[in-house]
């Protein structure tokens, strides 16, 4: 990424224009990851919709996931009709890790949920990002106490590719007016008290008051509250 591009980006008020311009960019691998949770499905109507083909946009199945997350991937799919990436564990991988330690061991222990973690996810996202020079992604500061300190664009020296977060300072309210505005399927567990939303076993709603974070591995310590995926 040259220097202009950058600045553009950490200075731009418009995230539309952000995008527009890495889509713009040649020569480059831009690769966007969705989780289809209101952030992503924000900025996957902007791709899909301003027909921004440079971008490829992908997203991790990792064989637990909601139903409802399923679902509005799949409405998604038809709304836009664009294509998303699915990129899956290792069958063989995922095979071992529960022939050794049962379907559910991430309960037991912290490296248990790390490693089903690193497989489900980890590995599939390296894939993913394979030659790569900028990853988009729809993380926001107001997620998590782990997130405040992010910028908007920033180099990622173990994967070697620039990071670009244009909805880094967005709130929660300005998401859902988006989505509202611009008739944006999103996924509907969401109305019922889920905020950060990944596997099935490891999210519930959170409760009044608690932290955006609180619904995920809710039985480990708060600080560990990360797979990996972003570290």
């Amino acid at each position: 990424m040259d220097e202009e591009l950058k600045k553009y980006l950490e200075t731009e008020v418009d995230f539309i224009g952000g995008l527009k311009r890495i889509a713009e960019t040649n020569n480059k691998k831009i690769v966007f990851s969705t989780s289809f949770g209101m952030e992503d499905q924000v900025i996957s109507h902007v791709i899909f919709k301003n027909q921004f083909n440079n971008i490829e946009v992908f997203t991790l199945d990792t064989g637990r996931l909601f139903p409802e997350t399923y679902s509005v991937w799949n409405k998604t799919l038809k709304q836009y009709n664009e294509k998303i990436n699915s990129y899956n564990p290792n069958t063989s991988d995922v095979e071992n890790f529960v022939d050794r330690n049962g379907i559910n061991p991430f309960y037991d222990s912290v490296s248990l949920r790390k490693e089903c973690c690193a497989i489900r996810k980890v590995a599939p996202l390296n894939r993913a990002l394979k030659n790569a020079d900028i990853w988009i992604t729809g993380l926001r500061a107001e997620q998590s106490e782990n997130r405040n300190s992010l910028q908007k664009v920033a180099w990622d020296e173990k994967l070697q590719l620039y990071k670009y977060n244009p909805l880094l300072d967005w709130t929660t309210s300005q998401v859902k007016e988006f989505i509202n505005t611009n008739a944006v399927p999103y996924n509907t567990l969401h109305d019922n008290g889920f905020i950060s939303i990944g596997c099935a076993p490891c999210t519930r709603a959170i409760k009044e008051g608690e932290d955006f974070r609180a619904g995920r591995w809710w039985w480990e310590d708060k600080s560990k509250k990360e797979c990996g995926l972003h570290q």
